[in-house]
């Protein structure tokens, strides 16, 4: 069972799996609540249907690098690659 982070970590699970991969617990926060709060969809279909603004913003919430400098496809494949 996963620790409780407490209020600030919508899902603690995730949470711990991201900061065994590495990730620092600024981002590994911001991954776990984007997904607990569905906006973090990685696998849905409905990310071709975002307009590449708001791709880009997503990929600035969950930490994307380079993500100025990518097409919507790309942003897109980094999204979902994101996990």
């Amino acid at each position: 069972m996963a620790k409780d982070h407490g209020p600030s970590i919508k899902d603690d699970k995730l949470y711990e799996d991201l900061r065994r991969q590495g990730e620092s617990k600024e981002k590994a926060a911001r991954i776990a609540n984007a997904r607990a709060a569905g906006t973090l969809d990685p696998e849905s279909a409905r990310l071709e249907d975002r307009s590449k603004q708001e791709l880009y913003d997503e990929a600035r919430k969950i930490g994307i690098e380079c993500r100025s400098k990518m097409t919507k496809g790309e942003l897109v494949e980094a999204i979902r690659g994101h996990k």
